[in-house]
């Protein structure tokens, strides 16, 4: 009974909020839609979509279409990381780009509320495969100005690679990469793109091209644990955007506040039975066009983070800024 009226009340809630921001409900997914947690969609050159997420040493799924049927193909690492440190056989927080035939996947080897961390990669050129290659050179310590997990790596007009990562401490923070990019650039120093003073529950970036602008998405507050430690109201996961004309930095709000001085504009948040969407990325489907893809607990099935789904929507570009 308890648990029921607590749904009710996040439900009444959050259909407030969907009312007054407009937000479309989850679109259609079939087949395996949880085990979900950040997720990254890759399609291959036959036309296959794969979606690869936290744990399970990176969980593959693979599906003929974005609405599915998802279908689990296996572990993309199953003898973990070879990075030496403790987490090595959780990894989180998938990203892929592709260079030429090939994919990289970057992938975060780190334990939660630990700055004891590494970014990772390993390459394929089937999705289904991976061969690692261990540490990118993207590493923090105890005491260091960011964590290193979350990545994601953007290839540039000009066939550049930069590097967009961190979670809590001081936010996110950018690199350049090799090309090929299996690690930092040479004698590149991490600066820092988005920092929120109020809350530092800022993670997931994901820097996407559009129009004359870098959009930077990413997730504020907290992320999981909800069947056990619900925050309060507002301060679940939510995703953000600020936007730039350069991939590296100069990120501000629809306000025209910049994002590493506590800017940031909300694209899309607990509402209806959707409640702490995050983990994002975007994606120009084919069919679809540009969509916001991400993962999100439905009240009406449960709170825990096995029980996440997969979740995605169109977005509307044509005011400057991601609607969904």
């Amino acid at each position: 009974m308890a648990w029921s009226f607590t749904a009710r009340l996040l439900t009444t809630a959050a259909a407030l909020a969907g009312a007054a921001w407009g937000y479309a409900v989850p679109q259609a997914c079939s087949g395996v839609c949880t085990n979900a947690h950040d997720p990254t969609i890759v399609l291959r050159g036959d036309g296959t979509y794969f979606r690869l997420s936290t744990g399970g040493k990176i969980a593959v799924h693979s599906a003929p279409s974005i609405r599915g049927p998802w279908a689990y193909v296996g572990p993309a690492l199953p003898g973990g990381s070879s990075i030496n440190k403790a987490g090595r056989d959780d990894l989180w927080a998938p990203e892929v780009v592709k260079r030429g035939n090939e994919y990289f996947m970057y992938y975060s080897v780190s334990t939660p509320g630990s700055q004891d961390s590494a970014i990772g990669v390993a390459t394929s050129t089937d999705l289904v495969s991976w061969r690692d290659h261990g540490s990118t050179g993207v590493e923090s310590a105890r005491g260091a100005a960011y964590n290193a997990i979350d990545p994601h790596v953007l290839k540039t007009a000009d066939g550049a690679f930069v590097m967009t990562f961190g979670s809590w401490w001081q936010d996110l923070h950018t690199v350049p990469m090799q090309n090929p990019p299996h690690r930092v650039a040479a004698g590149a120093a991490p600066r820092q793109v988005a920092f929120d003073p109020k809350t530092t529950a800022v993670e997931g970036a994901f820097v996407f091209p559009w129009g004359a602008y870098f959009y930077l998405f990413y997730s504020k507050g907290a992320c999981c644990g909800f069947d056990k430690n619900r925050p309060p109201p507002g301060a679940e996961y939510k995703i953000m955007v600020c936007r730039s004309s350069s991939p590296t930095g100069g990120f501000v709000d629809r306000n025209g506040v910049d994002c590493t001085r506590g800017g940031g504009t909300v694209v899309y948040e607990s509402f209806q039975f959707v409640y702490g969407p995050g983990g994002q990325g975007v994606f120009n489907d084919p069919v679809e066009g540009p969509i916001l893809y991400y993962h999100f607990v439905d009240i009406r099935i449960g709170f825990a983070d096995g029980q996440k789904r997969f979740g995605w929507n169109r977005i509307d570009f044509s005011s400057g800024w991601p609607v969904v």
